[in-house]
């Protein structure tokens, strides 16, 4: 999907030294993995205490199955 998008050149050209990208697609879309990831990575603490765990469930039991 083409998209218009007004990008500071400077920011760009230092994003496409330091992570050594052969064009301009290649940063924006590593930023945007890496925000879409960070944004995850946010919402994984908030799922403490949420999961109900088996009290009787033996993980050293399940391990020795392997």
């Amino acid at each position: 999907m083409p998209t218009n998008l007004a990008i500071d050149d400077r920011l760009l050209e230092e994003a496409l030294r330091l992570g050594g990208h052969p064009t301009k697609r290649a940063p924006v879309n590593e930023a945007l993995q890496e925000y879409v990831s960070r944004r995850k990575r946010l919402k994984a603490p908030k799922a403490f205490g949420t999961i109900a765990f088996l009290p009787g469930y033996d993980y050293k039991k399940a391990r020795k199955k392997r």
